[in-house]
């Protein structure tokens, strides 16, 4: 009796016989492909591949300088000069003071004033950058993103755009979810 075809996948009549695959063959390139599958990490949501981005964006704008900074010498000053580094890519037309159209949400033409990176991308930047350096082993008391001297700036930034646009910046209230009890009209909370 021979042992051809003992190896031979059942219920493989429908092919070719060259194209068989051996059921140990298979196996282990299904083994294979099941490993390589728990190697790779999960895909990155859009938040943490902006993250990543960022520090990396960051931290080749260190090296970049002269001499280089490392991440032990960053300090707040360094965090600022990154910003204003990155206002030469903004896309948002801030009106100086001396501009015909400084203070008008729509201004009905060109003018030479500069594109500056908006307030919201920086804010939102910064909190990105403040996560990515604790979670890269910085500590909290030392984060140079999470200073006072960054948050200061941030609303001058916001507030000195808002002007040179003439769209006052309100903060949005939060919403109080306040359910009237039916029996006496007091609220559901409890009074202490």
């Amino acid at each position: 009796m021979s042992s051809k075809g003992k190896d031979v996948v059942e219920g493989s009549s429908s092919r070719s016989s060259s194209s068989v695959i051996p059921s140990t063959d298979h196996d282990q390139q299904q083994q294979q492909h099941q490993q390589i599958k728990q190697q790779q990490p999960a895909p990155l949501s859009r938040y943490e591949s902006q993250k990543r981005r960022d520090w990396n964006t960051f931290g080749q704008y260190l090296r970049n300088q002269r001499p280089p900074i490392s991440l032990s010498q960053c300090n707040s000053n360094h965090v600022l000069d990154f910003l204003r580094y990155l206002d030469q890519f903004g896309k948002t037309k801030v009106h100086l003071q001396g501009c015909l159209f400084f203070g008008q949400p729509e201004p009905p033409g060109p003018c030479t004033c500069p594109l500056r990176q908006a307030w919201g991308s920086l804010d939102a930047l910064i909190g990105r950058l403040r996560a990515a350096y604790e979670e890269n082993g910085g500590l909290p008391e030392t984060n140079p993103f999470a200073s006072s001297t960054i948050r200061v700036s941030l609303r001058e930034v916001r507030n000195s755009q808002a002007k040179a646009r003439g769209i006052p910046y309100k903060k949005k209230k939060k919403k109080r979810n306040l359910t009237k009890n039916n029996n006496n009209g007091s609220s559901s909370f409890p009074m202490q």
